[in-house]
């Protein structure tokens, strides 16, 4: 997960809890330290559903990613692609479109240090890539996508921007970032998306949640929930594609069953988080 206004190549900060290795460990991984483990076991005895939340996003993205392939998309672009994990991008597109290509975009320095380890051991140079870039200076991120060599500029892409929009401060002006990425995207590609939102989230556990938020608050990415329509509005200029803009539970939860997502079937609000596809005419 990219933190707005970091430099990319910095040094690693062990002093300050990571979303990136935080969201890692929840999902069980091992790429995180004792600062990340200890903030996320705080955040888990406050509001223990924050890690079922997580692998709810995270499934998420291979049903989003999985649906885009479906769709013919072989080529993706990877916003804020955080610690490698179970279910990444281009394994999933492989599994449905054998050959397809993908560039990971993070300027965490564990994040883009264990892709590279990842890609070096199981990927291919000529169609898996990552880059270190402030996702925020979007004509540097695109420009160094398409250095790679990876993706093809005059075809379709997948742009993923999964479990990272609400680490983009209002003084980012974010919608202004993402319509730059839209204008940018050639005709036929699609942006993948998820936001954390308070709006229509019910009241039950409301203080837990604050003081959930109050913790990312002393993290090195303070979170920032929006609305439905703030959210929407990152979609403008596209087509929403079916089911449209709905919670993360409901987003075409048949296109992988999975007992996470089950767990908010019948109250997909308490997700707290919008999910949308949409296709650039």
């Amino acid at each position: 997960m990219t933190r707005s206004g970091d430099e990319p190549g910095g040094q690693v900060d062990l002093e300050t809890p990571n979303p990136a290795r935080i969201y890692d460990w929840y999902l069980g991984g091992t790429t995180n330290w004792a600062i990340d483990r200890e903030f996320g076991a705080k955040v888990l005895e406050t509001y223990p559903a924050v890690r079922t939340m997580a692998r709810v996003g995270r499934e998420f993205l291979g049903r989003g990613v999985a649906r885009l392939a479906r769709l013919g998309v072989t080529q993706f672009l990877d916003l804020g692609s955080g610690v490698p994990t179970v279910g990444n991008v281009h394994e999933i597109a492989d599994s449905v479109n054998p050959g397809s290509r993908c560039v990971y975009v993070d300027n965490e320095p564990v994040a883009v240090a264990h892709s590279r380890v990842l890609l070096e051991r199981e990927g291919d140079p000529a169609r898996h890539a990552v880059v270190e870039c402030d996702l925020l200076r979007v004509d540097q991120v695109w420009e160094q996508a398409l250095a790679t060599g990876v993706l093809d500029p005059s075809r379709p892409v997948g742009l993923i921007v999964v479990n990272v929009l609400y680490f983009f401060g209002d003084d980012a002006g974010p919608h202004e970032v993402l319509a730059r990425y839209r204008d940018l995207l050639p005709s036929g590609s699609y942006l993948l998306a998820t936001h954390l939102t308070e709006d229509g989230v019910p009241e039950t556990d409301s203080e837990r949640r604050a003081q959930v938020r109050d913790r990312y608050q002393r993290s090195s990415a303070p979170l920032h929930l929006r609305s439905r329509a703030e959210f929407t509005r990152f979609f403008d200029g596209l087509d929403l594609v079916d089911p449209g803009v709905v919670w993360v539970p409901e987003w075409c939860p048949d296109e992988h069953p999975s007992p996470y997502t089950d767990e908010f079937r019948t109250a997909p609000e308490t997700s707290s988080a919008f999910a949308a596809l949409g296709r650039k005419p």
